[in-house]
């Protein structure tokens, strides 16, 4: 993992991030924890696959090999 995305999962630490996984899916949690993996340990979160029937999901920890994308909060 670069130097880069460190910082910037460093900065959205605590904070609201969108995650995209293999297959499709979609989740909003805050973001808890990340390791070099991309492991990551997200809090509140809801999966947001389906805009009209969001489930919530509470604290989970997504392998990191299944991230597709993770969008920061905007600065």
């Amino acid at each position: 993992m670069s130097e880069m995305t460190t910082q910037i999962l460093e900065e959205s630490l605590g904070k609201t991030v969108i995650v995209k996984l293999k297959g499709g899916r979609s989740l909003r949690g805050k973001l808890k924890g990340f390791d070099q993996h991309l492991n990551l340990v997200l809090e509140d979160t809801e999966d947001t696959s389906n805009v009209e029937n969001v489930k919530k999901l509470g604290t989970i920890i997504v392998r990191g090999d299944n991230v597709m994308l993770i969008s920061p909060p905007p600065r």
